[in-house]
């Protein structure tokens, strides 16, 4: 895996969407072991298949693309490209904007982008998009294997965004495989993410003196550092399944903002893998001294990790953020 760390003067932003908006949605989620997400009807606890709309629209863009358009952008299935994380790259050369693409096809791929997310999730990317890359039309995009078959995957990737849909094709990862968010402004009052660090820092205010001494470690690892470890793990910080109910509800609280970006079914997945590996009591939470950018004790480094659960949030100089779900595969 590879990581990428590039700061560039951004233009302001304008504002984001507030935390309440942006999880007003997502009702009471039990996260127990062997629990379900009660914010979904019973029709959207399966993970997405290949005839969800976000993935019959992969297979028409792939149907309408030519010979030579899929000896740029198309790729085996197993291809090391799928596999590869980073926060920071082009999966394939041409850009959404380009030539390369007709209209109908640019309309295809937002089609999918809007598919695998939610609502506001979706308004908080084309945000993103734009600030740091001029526009989601200035990222790229793969297809991995054949849309319509058991094995495919669309993957778009660039600046501070890699986002999936595959029809459950990856056995065991929720999301298709680890997913990439962020934001490259500087100052966390103006990042569009900065929600999550005051959520997370909420648990932190909650702890007593033992408990922070526990959560509050001197360096992080390495932002990409997100392979699932399983229930053999080692986990940094401390015990969400040793806190009390309150505290532990706000580490829920967390969790459902972490996810809310993303579409519902890709969601109920992640929580089933969540609830498979013990829960929300299997997680564990650390905050990390260094890069405290305003030197206010919030801390802008923080990761929420358990069996089969890993959130890395990187805050500073600015926003890289990794999240991958599932079941460490052998």
């Amino acid at each position: 895996m590879t990581n990428s760390n590039h700061a560039h003067d951004c233009p302001d932003c304008g504002g984001s969407v507030s935390r309440r908006d942006f999880v007003r949605k997502t009702g009471a989620v039990l996260l127990g072991a062997g629990a379900v997400p009660a914010l979904f009807n019973a029709s959207l606890y399966a993970a997405p298949g290949k005839d969800s709309p976000a993935e019959t629209a992969v297979g028409k863009l792939y149907q309408s693309l030519s010979d030579a358009q899929k000896s740029k952008i198309c790729f085996a299935f197993d291809h090391e490209k799928r596999k590869t994380i980073n926060a920071n790259w082009a999966i394939a050369e041409p850009e959404i904007s380009d030539d390369f693409y007709t209209a109908d096809q640019r309309s295809l791929i937002a089609e999918i982008f809007k598919g695998v997310t939610s609502e506001e999730g979706h308004a908080q990317f084309l945000k993103q998009t734009e600030y740091d890359s001029g526009g989601w039309d200035r990222y790229h995009i793969a297809i991995f294997g054949e849309p319509g078959t058991d094995k495919f995957q669309w993957e778009m990737t660039g600046r501070h965004l890699t986002i999936r849909a595959d029809g459950n094709s990856v056995p065991g990862a929720a999301f298709g495989g680890p997913v990439v968010y962020g934001h490259g402004e500087s100052d966390p009052r103006k990042n569009l993410f900065h929600y999550q660090t005051k959520q997370a820092n909420e648990v932190f205010q909650a702890l007593d003196t033992k408990q922070r001494e526990a959560a509050l470690l001197e360096k992080a690892p390495g932002e990409a550092d997100v392979l699932l470890q399983g229930e053999k793990g080692r986990f940094r910080g401390i015990s969400v399944g040793e806190l009390s109910s309150d505290q532990q509800a706000l580490v829920e609280s967390v969790i459902k903002t972490i996810l809310a970006p993303y579409r519902e079914a890709d969601v109920a997945e992640a929580m089933e893998f969540l609830n498979q590996g013990g829960g929300l009591k299997s997680l564990h939470m650390a905050f990390y001294q260094q890069g405290d950018l305003l030197s206010d004790q919030v801390w802008d480094i923080w990761r929420v990790e358990g069996p089969n659960f890993v959130s890395h949030f990187r805050g500073a100089p600015h926003v890289h953020a990794y999240l991958n779900v599932g079941v460490k595969q052998s």
